[in-house]
């Protein structure tokens, strides 16, 4: 998981041109959107490590604090002001993540009054459980690889409100909204996303677990651990999206990682994401995906892939050794080997859009600043997938 020098270099020229053009070290104005700049947070702290370079874990402070100035706040085109908790400007800034973090889309949200326009509602602002999760997931990364707690603080209050405003509970389940209004006041797309529960149970328990380690501050996440723990039981995550897949490969390592500080004993967790992966693969290897033209590829969703599949190695790692909380560790071992022929995917992806030819397509520009956040994650995985131990700070 260590980059070559080269990988490093070109990796960190991605985002040095990342953080201009959105405004992170520049004039020009602040294009903030949350899915990309949590990626953008942990590629920082991975060019930190591999290179020594103190300005990129700068640039990863910078921009979680330009992140919630904005996306903690409402819309320049919304008559309301202020953060979106509600909360003082003084309060706000020792709480930034009470509210909630908007998504950052071009459009505002819609109102209460406008019908629901599925290709519209995709442009639409508000907020969204599994960009939350991601961000949690990028401020307890800075907690661990800085020291400073309160990072840790604000990841746990921004579970605690995500969890309140999208959990509910029907006739007979506990389920989760898809998407909520910017106040997190009303629901705007009501349906479940396939691993919102899941990425809550994971999440949360990373969250508690980190904040175990002499972090008195912020709230706790028991009850919102065993209500996630509700939710996903008997689902079944096997998906053939490569955004997806990657999602289940990287959450399979951090739950491999977690294993080794006593949370997830004795539960089957590990067992059934490789499980859901496995499946989910067969399932990709039998599209066309790969042999598609770049014009006709959607080069971030290829490259979630490529990171899960890199985290691989991670999860080998973390198993391979004598392990007292790992459950069915035989079939988790003939679950990696089951994996390998897998991981070469990952490889070949990177190759294909490291070649400029396949980056000059309307595609790639339509959607340049995730696709080359998540290019540098890929080539730098280690700040987004590796979990190392911090003191608290």
């Amino acid at each position: 998981m260590i980059p070559t020098p080269q990988a490093a270099e070109g990796a960190g020229e991605l985002m040095l041109r990342f953080a201009e053009r959105t405004g992170l070290t520049s004039d020009l104005p602040k294009k903030r959107y949350l899915w990309t700049d949590a990626f953008a947070v942990c590629n920082f702290l991975g060019l930190a490590q591999a290179t020594g370079e103190e300005r990129y874990t700068d640039l990863a402070l910078r921009l979680v604090d330009q992140v919630h100035h904005v996306l903690g706040t409402y819309r320049v085109d919304d008559p309301r002001t202020g953060w979106i908790s509600g909360l003082s400007e003084q309060e706000g800034e020792a709480h930034p993540t009470r509210g909630g973090l908007r998504i950052g889309k071009e459009l505002p949200e819609r109102a209460a009054s406008e019908p629901f326009d599925e290709h519209l509602e995709w442009r639409r602002d508000g907020q969204y459980f599994h960009y939350l999760t991601k961000w949690m997931h990028a401020l307890d990364q800075v907690h661990r690889w800085t020291g400073q707690s309160q990072f840790n603080t604000w990841a746990r209050e921004l579970a605690k409100v995500a969890h309140d405003a999208f959990a509910y509970a029907d006739r007979t389940d506990r389920r989760m909204v898809w998407k909520m209004s910017t106040d997190l006041s009303r629901s705007l797309v009501p349906t479940m996303g396939h691993h919102d529960p899941l990425d809550g149970l994971i999440t949360c328990t990373q969250l508690q677990t980190t904040g175990s380690t002499r972090i008195s501050a912020g709230p706790s996440l028991r009850e919102e651990v065993a209500d996630f723990a509700t939710m996903i039981a008997g689902q079944d995550w096997a998906t053939a999206d490569a955004l997806g897949l990657g999602g289940l490969l990287a959450d399979a390592s951090r739950v491999a990682q977690l294993m080794h500080l006593g949370a997830f004993a004795g539960s089957d967790l590990l067992h059934a994401l490789l499980a859901a992966a496995l499946r989910g693969l067969a399932g990709y290897a039998r599209q066309d995906d790969p042999r598609r033209p770049a014009s006709r590829r959607l080069a971030f969703r290829e490259l979630g892939l490529a990171i899960g599949l890199f985290a691989v190695e991670l999860i080998e790692k973390e198993t391979g050794t004598e392990h007292r909380h790992l459950s069915r560790a035989a079939e988790v071992q003939e679950q990696i080997r089951g994996l390998a022929p897998y991981v070469a995917l990952g490889s070949e992806i990177n190759s294909f859009w490291l070649d400029p030819e396949h980056r000059e397509t309307r595609a790639w520009s339509e959607h340049c600043d995730i696709n080359e956040v998540m290019l540098v994650t890929s080539l730098v995985p280690a700040g987004f997938l590796f979990m190392p131990s911090a003191n608290a700070g």
